[in-house]
């Protein structure tokens, strides 16, 4: 029997989905899988008839794979992946490749490619955006690792990535050890906090103007045009029309208590480490938090009082719908670049040259926040490589300045009206903080001399000539 091109640790449904992927472009595949009954029912079932064959121990796949051998791990990120790495470090020769496919943290796949590397092995710690859909039918792919592995693995990874509309690989290298994870992490990020201004969207026209889902509807459907147009904006359309058993809808039946599989926590988390104002996303993120409680939410909505709603927009609903879209737009630039802030902060702090132009260009197709504005924010960084925020870029500039009426009276309408929108205010705010000459830092600054001796700059002294005052003497 020939030797595979790939193999494929866990078969669960993106392991699986990816198998079938990657050999319907032309290269044969072999899978392991812990249980071996599941590989023997991939094979004979969804695999049955293609170059597809199954190995039941380690040791075998690692046999069954050409040379060097190229070997995907899709298992649960964390401990399951460095067991599988030090399971497969000894049937392996040098040169060969161990590819993580999981959403494993940053720091975990540096790492691993460090340990890897000690052994003469090859690693690539790769994102993969697209959901079960986008593996089987194309992601979008964002590997890094051992820049010698690239070479190697390219072929297989732009075949089955998604395409966008110009038939560009969504797929390309990102750069050392942890880039490729770091870069899918940013990317959740993003999603977490689309998804959560797309919520917030729904609650205002819900609540504030008192619409039923069927006119939802129609309006997310109209706003999948233009620079809304997205794959986010389309699924919440197709969610907002979808009818229960009963005739309802069935979005009014899902109980409001929102998941996550942490990657929007750790992109708080690291803007932290990295002092980028992260807002929007950690508004997404304590917004999940807020949701979960929804039997202290319940308890409170008893006790905690807030203004009545009227819900009487006869005349003006339209003009309201607009306002909405307009600070929609308006946040969504900020959450772009608050991610990418985040993207040229890391790439300094670990040497990885990301190309920030390059990454929106890969999230054309297949990943979960494909957008009419990515090719936008492509130009932007083409023009101007060094670009500090990409609020600064003139084409974004414009559409904040255009749009920051509607959008502030969308964000003074909900909060006077008691409707939490902790992703709109928040991106405001970072618009207004960013754009401040002055802000009262100042007095903060004033107060940590004061209790700490912590000193400080001067405003008619050089830059990084540092001052301390005895305030007890007053």
């Amino acid at each position: 029997m020939d030797k595979a091109d790939i193999g494929i640790i866990g078969l669960a449904v993106m392991g699986g989905n990816l198998a079938i992927n990657i050999e319907s472009k032309g290269f044969s595949v072999n899978v392991y899988n812990r249980t071996a009954r599941r590989t023997d029912e991939f094979v004979g079932g969804r695999a049955c008839g293609k170059s597809i064959s199954g190995a039941h121990t380690l040791a075998e796949l690692a046999g069954s794979l050409k040379s060097p051998r190229k070997i995907m791990l899709m298992v649960k990120a964390g401990e399951p992946v460095d067991e599988c790495i030090e399971a497969l470090v000894p049937l392996l020769d040098e040169g060969d490749v161990i590819i993580d496919g999981g959403n494993s943290h940053f720091a975990d796949s540096i790492r691993r490619a460090k340990y890897l590397e000690s052994k003469g092995l090859l690693f690539v710690g790769t994102g993969i955006s697209g959901g079960e859909e986008g593996a089987l039918t194309g992601p979008s792919i964002m590997p890094g690792g051992s820049p010698k592995a690239w070479p190697l693995v390219e072929p297989i990874f732009r075949a089955i990535a998604a395409k966008a509309e110009d038939g560009t690989p969504c797929c390309d290298w990102m750069g050392n050890d942890g880039a490729g994870h770091f870069v899918k992490m940013v990317h959740n990020g993003i999603e977490y906090g689309d998804m959560q201004l797309i919520c917030e969207a729904y609650i205002l026209m819900k609540e504030y103007l008192g619409m039923r889902a069927d006119d939802m509807h129609e309006v997310f459907k109209d706003w999948n045009t233009g620079l809304l147009d997205s794959y986010l904006i389309g699924i919440t359309s197709g969610i907002l029309a979808r009818k229960d058993e009963d005739g309802k809808p069935l979005v009014e039946k899902i109980l409001d208590a929102a998941e996550q599989k942490g990657m929007g926590k750790w992109a708080s988390a690291t803007a932290m480490d990295e002092g980028v104002p992260l807002t929007l996303i950690s508004e997404a993120v304590q917004a999940r938090f807020l949701s979960a409680l929804k039997d202290e939410r319940l308890e409170a909505a008893g006790v905690l009082k807030g203004p009545k709603l009227v819900n009487d927009f006869s005349e003006n609903r339209g003009a309201f719908i607009e306002d909405v879209r307009k600070a929609l737009v308006a946040s969504k630039i900020v959450l772009y670049a608050q991610g990418f802030a985040l993207l040229r902060a890391a790439s300094e702090t670990y040497g990885w040259e990301l190309d920030c132009g390059k990454i929106a260009l890969l999230w054309r197709g297949g990943c979960i926040i494909r957008s009419a504005l990515l090719p936008m924010l492509n130009d932007a960084f083409g023009k101007a490589p060094g670009l500090k925020n990409l609020m600064m870029d003139p084409f974004f500039s414009d559409i904040l300045a255009q749009s920051q009426g509607s959008w502030r009276s969308v964000c003074a309408e909900a909060l006077t009206s008691g409707i939490a929108i902790p992703a709109f205010a928040g991106a405001l705010t970072y618009y207004d903080g960013y754009r401040a000459a002055s802000s009262p830092a100042n007095l903060m600054q004033a107060m940590r001399d004061y209790f700490g001796a912590h000193t400080y700059e001067r405003t008619d002294k050089p830059r990084g000539e540092m001052f301390h005052t005895d305030w007890a003497e007053n």
